[in-house]
């Protein structure tokens, strides 16, 4: 067993005294301890008394760098054991993965689409209605002062202009109607009323019980057939109030749609005969261009829409003349029975057109009745 006197200043002497040259068998000693430890503090320990591989991964990586990168070498890798392992180093290839891997640490780029202020998008709006605006009363101010040229298609502004007249003259027709029915109902009440009274003396009456009854009978009778001829004729009117206020009110809607886009059409039309008229350059080019692209989309609109009000008006005019050819026969046939005093042929006239009369002061059947 060692003294550990003498092993104590056997490390004294080693750390505190210089290594004496004249005394070699002590400076072999103090290298070969110091190349221990030098080679001891290189080698990194983990917490687990295993050997860190940090330094083989550096010494990898170097070995990576140093390769050429277009010369389709595998990419090497050496695994180096402790230096008290007797197994040799181990290498290792595989395919070269090193711009896969830098990719993977960049990571995609994503370009995100700009957010629209909803503000601009407001203010680009109205900018081009304010221009489109100005055009079109620029344009309208001039074909007013006889200045500006328009599109025409006479053809259909004639078919325009008829359809126009024809609603003035159907509404003259229905205002006068709308009167006559006023009217009627107004004698129809009178009638009746009358009636009542002829009916009321016929029984206070003895003496002319028979006369006042003869008259109240025939105003009963010409009151019923009045109210016969009334439906007839209030069926007339809502036949006639919905050709004109719908039907045609809806095709003349389209015929200002179209006027409207006639404007807007020639406008265009206007801006790029202007531009074409003037010099060309750099400057005038896309302008001209611009122009040229914005009068081509007016232009599909304008036909698009000038189809449909052809469309529409010969629709119209088919359904136009059933509506009135019923109507009118309605009419004829009603008002031909009433003064002619042909009651069946009056009530079989209601029949043929399907209208049916409502009892006067006689309530509609509730819902338990209908039941």
């Amino acid at each position: 067993m060692p003294n550990p006197c003498s092993t104590l200043e056997s490390l004294f002497s080693q750390y505190v005294y210089p290594a004496d040259p004249r005394r070699p068998g002590r400076q072999e000693s103090t290298m070969d301890q110091e190349s221990l430890k030098n080679s001891a503090a290189e080698i990194p320990v983990t917490s687990n008394g295993e050997v860190e591989d940090a330094h083989e991964h550096g010494f990898s990586r170097d070995l990576k760098r140093s390769l050429p990168a277009g010369l389709g070498l595998s990419e090497t890798q050496i695994t180096s054991h402790g230096f008290d392992s007797t197994k040799e180093g181990v290498i290792e290839s595989g395919p070269f993965q090193g711009s896969q891997r830098m990719q993977q640490k960049s990571g995609p780029v994503i370009l995100a689409d700009e957010t629209k202020n909803p503000a601009m998008e407001k203010l680009e709006l109205v900018r081009k209605w304010s221009l489109n605006t100005y055009k079109c009363t620029r344009q309208i101010i001039s074909e007013k002062l006889g200045r500006g040229s328009r599109t025409v298609d006479l053809e259909l502004e004639a078919q325009i202009d008829i359809l126009r007249e024809n609603k003035r003259k159907y509404e003259n027709i229905l205002k006068l109607a709308q009167t006559l029915s006023s009217q009627l109902f107004q004698m129809i009440h009178t009638q009746r009323q009358l009636g009542d009274a002829f009916a009321d003396l016929s029984l206070k009456s003895l003496e002319l019980h028979e006369e006042f009854g003869y008259n109240a009978d025939t105003q009963k009778l010409l009151a019923k057939n009045g109210e016969t001829l009334l439906g007839a004729i209030n069926f007339f009117i809502a036949s006639v109030n919905t050709l004109v206020s719908k039907t045609i009110e809806d095709t003349l809607m389209t015929v200002k749609q179209y006027e409207s886009v006639r404007i807007e059409y020639d406008a265009y039309r206007t801006d790029l005969e202007e531009l074409n008229l003037g010099p060309r350059d750099a400057n005038t080019l896309p302008k001209i261009e611009q122009s040229q692209h914005l009068f081509q989309a007016h232009k599909e609109k304008y036909d698009k829409i000038r189809n449909d009000v052809s469309i529409k008006l010969k629709f119209l005019e088919e359904n136009k003349v059933k509506v009135l050819h019923n109507q009118l026969v309605l009419f004829h046939n009603a008002i031909t029975a009433y003064f002619a005093g042909n009651q069946k042929q009056l009530e079989q006239t209601l029949k043929q057109f399907h209208i049916k009369l409502k009892t006067p002061g006689v309530d509609a059947p509730s819902w338990l009745e209908e039941q």
